[in-house]
């Protein structure tokens, strides 16, 4: 080794104790805590969130029961905006059309059925009433045979009377056959008529089947296709990326191949921090910023917030509430889908007593900052009336006691100044 070497090896060595007996001294010295001082004067809270527009009304285009696969002969492209009564989907309806063509044949049949039945009727009620005006004008000549027994001999007025009996006798038996037949008509036209409603409500069905197979828009919107998750026989790999349904594609019943969008009226949706579910009420102000058009600034108000909390798949740890806006006067440029920012106007303290948010530290479960005193730190408990990501607005301090910034029971403190409370606006965190 030269001498060159060892004396840059020498050198390494007393910089490397240099710093090192820098650091143990620096370490090895205590740095003060610092505190500040409880501020009293206006607090105005507002609350930060990210949401989602979202259309306050969406109607999913579902294939339609009909037992079996279906074909989708005609789509709507996605974003392709459409009026009432246009067609979004349309389904090969062959099948439906051969039906309806069956039962339209046997409409006719039917009617033409219930046409001669009727003629048959009129005809052989015809013959009938000519068959009892015979029968009646037999027996009325037999009563006149009868009325004038007296001038003829008893052997003559026993056939006279023998005859009326008959002449009655075949009245009776006819009006009988009569009444009948025309029972038994009546119940055979009962029959066809019931056999022709039977064919004419084939044909109405077929009809509304084929027209359900003709999705139609309700209302006003644009159309955004889902994804066909059976594009490759229902086997989904990891990262596989899904075709949207196209013409061509076999559907199942029950399917929802698309989704029909109400533009006319957007609301925002968003998830609210635990920590800022206390500042946020119905019926609050909120401002929108819409990211994909900065210059645009919407006015809305909060429409309701959920009862219980949720926890997000991904982050268990941290529940969340949802919560929704109603947005006045929104930018025909705004459509669903869009991510916004939102800042929720909160509640207002006037005369309000606050430190910084990081001086409150949650002892036992309970909100506790460290007072100085003479002798050191006390623990005092206090009540949080709210807490926003630069201040917490509390009770039972006075103002201008001085309160640790860190927790004094740590050891080591940082050395730079503490940044301030802001005493009149300040915002809550996400």
């Amino acid at each position: 080794m030269t001498t060159r070497s060892i004396v840059i090896v020498l050198a390494l060595v007393v910089v490397s104790g240099a710093i090192a007996a820098g650091w143990w001294r620096f370490t090895s010295v205590e740095r003060p805590i610092p505190t500040i001082p409880v501020q009293h004067g206006r607090v105005e809270t507002r609350v930060h969130a990210l949401g989602d527009v979202r259309a306050a009304r969406t109607l999913p285009m579902v294939v339609p029961p009909m037992g079996g696969q279906l074909t989708i002969i005609g789509l709507v492209e996605s974003g392709t905006p459409v009026r009432a009564g246009d067609v979004v989907v349309e389904f090969d309806a062959a099948d439906q059309e051969f039906a309806l063509e069956q039962a339209t044949f046997d409409l006719r049949l039917a009617d033409q059925e219930v046409t001669k039945a009727q003629a048959e009727a009129t005809v052989q009620s015809a013959d009938d009433e000519l068959a009892l005006l015979d029968a009646r004008f037999a027996v009325r000549r037999a009563e006149l045979d009868a009325s004038a027994n007296e001038l003829v001999g008893a052997i003559e007025a026993q056939r006279n009377l023998l005859l009326l009996a008959e002449a009655r006798s075949q009245l009776a038996s006819l009006e009988q056959d009569v009444k009948t037949r025309r029972q038994t008509s009546t119940a055979s036209a009962d029959v066809l008529r019931e056999k022709r409603n039977k064919a004419q409500l084939s044909v109405m069905v077929a009809q509304r089947t084929i027209d359900n197979l003709r999705i139609r828009a309700p209302f006003d919107g644009f159309v955004s296709v889902r994804q066909n998750m059976m594009a490759l026989g229902g086997v989904v790999f990891y990262g596989a990326v899904m075709p949207d349904f196209r013409p061509g594609d076999t559907t199942f019943p029950g399917t929802i191949i698309a989704e029909l969008i109400d533009t006319s009226r957007v609301e925002v949706a968003a998830k609210l921090a635990e920590r800022d579910r206390a500042s946020v009420s119905q019926g609050q102000r909120v401002e929108i910023l819409v990211d994909a058009t900065p210059e645009v600034r919407l006015q809305g108000m909060v429409r309701s917030i959920s009862a219980a909390a949720s926890r997000e798949m991904f982050n268990s740890a941290t529940p969340r509430f949802d919560i929704a806006f109603d947005i006045q006067r929104s930018d025909p440029h705004v459509r669903p889908g869009v991510s916004v920012a939102l800042t929720i106007q909160g509640p207002v303290f006037d005369d309000a007593l606050h430190v910084p948010r990081a001086a409150v530290f949650e002892v036992s479960g309970q909100p506790t900052v460290y007072v100085r005193t003479a002798s050191g730190f006390e623990p005092k408990t206090v009540t949080v009336r709210v807490r926003t990501d630069t201040v917490a607005v509390i009770e039972g301090l006075d103002p201008g006691v001085e309160v640790a910034l860190v927790n004094p029971s740590l050891g080591a403190h940082r050395t730079e100044p503490a940044a301030p409370a802001r005493p009149v606006t300040s915002r809550a965190a996400r």
